[in-house]
């Protein structure tokens, strides 16, 4: 895989996990559970269980050049972000926890408008190392 489709498919797996997670903590919030360690051991065990299910990336195929069997693969990141964040804030309230869950979203969507940043970056890296980036193949 070369460099640009690595960045390109990088962000989109963080901006999936990122979305993922944001949309557990809103719905949790939604449910009107605050946080709690037995909130933070459930996605913990969540987390668990998706690694131990996790399927082959390669059984799928390249949805809109986003590699979804990737993306489902590392899936169980998700629950692992809210409890990671969630046991920092363990006496987050349910409104707490939903605004949690749209700063989680805000991320993920701020990584992905990035994106062409991110190429950009590589295009300036590329063409002073004298590399064949995306600016000096063409």
């Amino acid at each position: 895989m070369d460099t640009e489709a690595a960045i390109r498919h990088g962000t989109m797996r963080v901006t999936a996990l990122l979305l993922v997670a944001a949309a557990l903590a809103i719905g949790l919030g939604v449910g009107g559970v605050g946080a709690s360690l037995p909130v933070v051991v459930g996605f913990l065990a969540l987390a668990g269980g998706l690694y131990a299910l996790r399927p082959d990336p390669d059984r799928f195929d390249p949805v809109a050049g986003i590699h979804v069997g990737d993306i489902l693969h590392s899936l169980w990141l998700g629950p692992l972000i809210v409890a990671a964040v969630l046991v920092v804030r363990l006496s987050a309230t349910p409104g707490e926890v939903q605004a949690i869950g749209g700063l989680l979203g805000l991320a993920g969507m701020a990584n992905y408008f990035l994106r062409p940043v991110y190429l950009l970056g590589y295009d300036l890296v590329s063409a002073v190392r004298g590399g064949t980036g995306r600016a000096n193949s063409r």
